[in-house]
């Protein structure tokens, strides 16, 4: 290749290389090229009932999770001790380490990604490497990914499994490269566009499991030069099997995926491409089924020189119908597909190429607008020049290496994710000074000075949590090759000594066989028969199972109208509770007797918290400690707060057999999630004077609270709030108990149920790859017509929040995206949503004075937006530019219609006092599960 290009090897400045070796080994189970890792959590009392790898599958979690101790450690939100670390803990857990032979070593510590001051982590890593030595990799979880503590572990135990295959893989590249006579640094392409040195590669080889994608976009963007510059455009890459579409942004980089993204069944949360697959390719089969002309999903793949047509072969390809559509296309021989393809069947292809690309585009775009789409990949030939919604096609000369191109393409970038306090600097300001930070770190990881840009900004005020904001910003510019041999390639002769006694080298190890039972392994929720499912019912009893907890989960977050908190890691908990033999009982509450005794607890606090500062006993500690001192009697059954979010599991934590050891009951206090305490039915009965003292709190590290008595409901709510900032910004609450005659009347029945049946409405449509209508399943399991309804579809363009009162306040901006909704629509919400409201044509919808007739729904009415990709709730922590919604409304409960209902969860209570309520149809009362399946 030098040669014939007559280039020296000594002037190559760089050589970037973009590997799917490291993804494959997690996807393929390879346990020759991963390593067991040990995962020390500095968490204190947090997290201990969602272990390390609790929501992995089993065959990857049996490879990988050798030891893990959960020890003294963690900050709160504001940066204060939970607890300082213990040198002893972590050299006792050494011990045990070393004794199991393991040589990877995990450490995650809670907030530790705005840990500037203590740095738990890295004293807890100096304390291992001075006990194990030097040749025990130690990964930091806050150097792999931001705050999220589940999926920032997730993505450090898999980053340290896969260390040592990494630096022998990328020592051979290295090695080749050398005696190729390059003598320049070898860089490693990451998810996000940006790229790694070898060192840095080999020590964060998870930063480029989804690289290909991105390198192709990237590419692609390359290609085109300035014509396009400052214009998003869409990409589609026809590769031979399959076309990957995505989008890249005005920027140049590709749009991401929001909040999470998974791997091979392992959640995690940092960067990946937000790509959308089709099974189409040069290589796909082309066939008649039922008379119809059906293009893929399977291919030929590779092996297309040797099946299609035009090379002598048998099999009918997408490329033989183009060369016989265009007999100008210089592949293969075009003659071997004369008088072979019907002319109908050739424009019958051409039609289904034509609509299957237009609508992976449709679903890709983030504005009704047509926008430029380019064409790149070995397959490209495949598509036509003129698609609906691409303002131009675009066909780049050396579009078959765009891939490569974009690999070769020098760009840095450096990510900021923190929480800061807003009491004495303004955020404007903070902003200022993170850029600065998040630029700085840019140029220290290569940029050259002058190129860098702040690419991305994000601000989200944590709600309960005073004067605190969580900042993420992005910067990136262009690698300064003037400093190219600052960067380290991996030390080739340190992996040389790690190989000794050794028997595979790096080749063996690359076609290393599968896992024997990973194809064993089967996921029973996704797989259940839904029509056949049922669940069980023993004595009007519901003992739950792991496919109804998992249909509630999947409801409650979307009965928490984008509140409540995601309902997430408390699922994992109840799951965990059954999988060690635990039982949950739920039973209806119109079998509850009079004298019953129904407590209630929850959690209260900021859901940011949530995802950090995972439960301890909080739950627990604060109903020992109410029955310490109330001396009423304990509860017979506990009633959910609210069914919204995460406190609608709550409830079966609390009833499990392995705590209070009582059913809970189907129903709660809101039948959605509300902002506070006192929007609740019993609040809007007013049968008591007080009806939430005494009360009971705990923050789970050894902290409680007892309020004996108060003046108002709303006082209480008040005295929580402010011991909150105190007590870690999460609680859990124990309310004393009520009459199982007062829960009757008061309780909104059949929530769970009800929730029950949402979720299993979204697994059957994705079961019946129907999710496109999973809005119209969900109304259809909540009542149908007569009660709720599509408001809307659309995709979220605008965002904004701000902070007041410890609550969240916002309004989220969703524009149509066909005729059946046209314009656009807002969401102004507190913490929850609040309404629906559509925008006039005109473009003017000040706050304030919003027009009655242009509201679609609104409080005590529920509404969810949905992500219309696989229908589960989006909350509106998660609201994301770009992302593609469905928005739903349902009539509430009759129990908030009244007059004071309406009152207390009506507009007047969230500031709307210029709208009226006005039901969107008829409340259907939810059908019991009890009922319908008691056998």
């Amino acid at each position: 290749m030098f040669k014939s290009a007559s280039v020296d090897p000594s002037s190559v400045a760089s050589v970037t290389i973009g590997t799917t070796h490291f993804v494959n080994a997690v996807v393929t189970r390879d346990s020759t090229r991963l390593s067991p890792v040990a995962v020390l959590r500095l968490s204190g009392p947090f997290s201990k009932h969602a272990p390390p790898c609790i929501d992995w599958p089993s065959s990857l979690r049996k490879i990988i999770l050798g030891h893990y101790a959960l020890v003294k450690g963690g900050l709160e939100v504001d940066g204060s001790l939970i607890s300082d670390i213990k040198d002893q803990e972590i050299i006792e857990q050494c011990k045990i380490i070393k004794e199991k032979g393991i040589r990877s070593v995990v450490v995650n510590g809670v907030f530790s990604p705005i840990d500037s001051v203590e740095k738990q982590e890295e004293r807890a890593a100096e304390i291992i490497k001075r006990e194990l030595g030097d040749k025990v990799d130690i990964v930091l979880s806050k150097t792999v990914a931001n705050l999220g503590f589940l999926e920032r572990e997730n993505a450090a135990i898999l980053n340290a499994s896969i260390l040592s295959f990494a630096r022998k893989t990328i020592a051979s590249f290295q090695t080749p490269i050398k005696n190729l006579g390059l003598h320049c640094p070898v860089f490693i392409t990451q998810n996000d566009g940006t790229i790694l040195s070898g060192e840095a590669a080999s020590r964060l080889p998870i930063r480029t499991f989804s690289s290909g994608p991105t390198n192709s976009m990237r590419g692609a963007a390359f290609l085109i030069g300035k014509q396009e510059k400052g214009e998003a455009m869409m990409v589609v890459d026809v590769g031979g099997t399959t076309t990957d579409v995505g989008l890249l942004l005005a920027n140049g980089f590709p749009r991401q995926q929001a909040a999470y993204s998974e791997l091979s069944g392992v959640r995690m949360n940092f960067s990946y491409p937000d790509v959308k697959s089709i099974g189409l390719g040069g290589g796909s089969l082309v066939r008649k089924v039922a008379g119809k002309l059906q293009v893929g999903p399977e291919s030929v793949g590779y092996q297309l020189p040797e099946k299609a047509l035009v090379f002598g072969g048998d099999v009918p390809t997408a490329t033989d119908y183009i060369v016989g559509a265009s007999p100008d296309v210089k592949i293969g021989d075009a003659s071997k597909v004369q008088g072979k393809l019907d002319e109908r069947d050739i424009d019958a292809f051409k039609l289904e190429t034509k609509k299957m690309l237009e609508r992976i585009i449709d679903t890709m775009k983030t504005t009704p607008e047509d926008l430029p789409v380019l064409l790149v990949g070995g397959g490209a030939v495949v598509a036509p020049d003129e698609l609906k919604g691409a303002s131009r096609v675009i066909k780049p000369q050396w579009s078959g290496v765009a891939n490569a191109i974009g690999a070769a393409m020098a760009r840095v970038s450096a990510v900021v994710d923190t929480v800061k306090s807003t009491e004495k600097q303004t955020t404007k300001e903070l902003l200022a000074e993170i850029c600065a930070e998040a630029t700085k770190k840019t140029v220290e990881a290569g940029a050259l000075p002058e190129s860098v840009a702040v690419v991305e900004v994000e601000d989200l005020p944590l709600q309960y949590v005073a004067n605190k904001t969580r900042f993420i910003v992005r910067a990136a510019g262009d690698f300064d090759f003037a400093r190219a041999n600052d960067f380290a390639d991996l030390n080739v002769t340190k992996v040389e000594d790690e190989l000794v006694n050794e028997k595979e080298n790096t080749d063996d190890a690359i076609a290393a066989p599968l896992t024997e039972d990973r194809s064993a392994e089967a996921d029973a929720i996704s797989d259940v028969d839904i029509p056949s499912y049922k669940p069980r019912i023993i004595n009007r009893e519901w003992w739950i199972s792991e496919v109804d907890l998992d249909w509630i989960t999947i409801g409650c977050y979307i009965l928490g109208t984008g509140g409540g908190g995601s309902p997430y890691s408390t699922m994992l908990r109840v799951r965990q509770i059954l999988r060690s033999g635990g039982t949950v009982r739920v039973i209806s509450p119109d079998d509850l007797k009079d004298e019953d005794r129904v407590g209630c607890g929850g959690g209260a606090g900021s859901p940011t918290v949530g995802i950090e500062k995972l439960s301890a006993d909080e739950m627990m500690d604060a109903q020992n400690h109410l029955y310490d001192l109330f001396k009423g009697g304990r509860a017979t059954h506990v009633i959910p707060l609210e069914i919204g979010g995460s406190n609608g599991l709550q409830g079966l934590v609390l009833g499990a057999s392995t705590n209070m050891n009582v059913p809970c009951i189907d129903g709660d206090w809101m039948g959605r999630a509300y902002p506070t305490k006192w929007q609740t039915t019993p609040v809007v009965f007013g049968e008591r004077e007080i009806i939430f003292a005494p009360i009971a709190v705990a923050d789970g590290n050894g902290n409680t609270l007892y309020m004996a008595t108060a003046t108002s409901d709303l006082k209480v709510e008040q005295v929580i709030r402010a011991a909150l900032s105190q007590m870690g910004s999460a609680v859990g609450t124990a309310d004393a108990p009520v009459t199982g005659a007062e829960t009757r009347r008061w309780a909104v029945e059949h929530t769970m149920s009800l929730s029950w049946r949402i979720g299993r409405e979204v697994v059957r449509a994705r079961q019946e790859n129907r999710i496109d209508s999973v809005a119209e399943s969900i109304i259809d399991a909540v009542g149908g017509a007569e009660t709720g309804r599509v408001l809307f579809k659309g995709k979220i363009v605008g965002v904004e929040r701000k902070l007041y009162m410890g609550h969240v306040y916002g309004e989220v901006i969703i524009e149509g995206t066909d005729a059946e909704y046209p314009g656009k629509i807002k969401i102004p919400f507190k913490n929850e949503n609040i309404a629906a409201i559509r925008i006039p044509d005109s473009g003017e919808s000040t706050t304030g004075k919003e027009r009655n007739e242009d509201v679609l729904a609104i409080v005590p009415d529920l509404i969810a937006v949905i992500d219309a990709q696989n229908g589960e709730a989006i909350g509106t922590p998660e609201y994301r530019y770009g992302l593609l919604v469905a928005v739903i409304g349902i009539n509430a409960s009759e129990k908030w219609t009244s007059p004071k209902g309406v009152e207390l969860g009506g507009p007047n209570a969230f500031g709307l006092n210029h709208l009226e309520y006005t039901p969107l149809g008829k409340f259907v009362k939810p059908i019991s599960v009890i009922d319908e399946y008691e056998r």
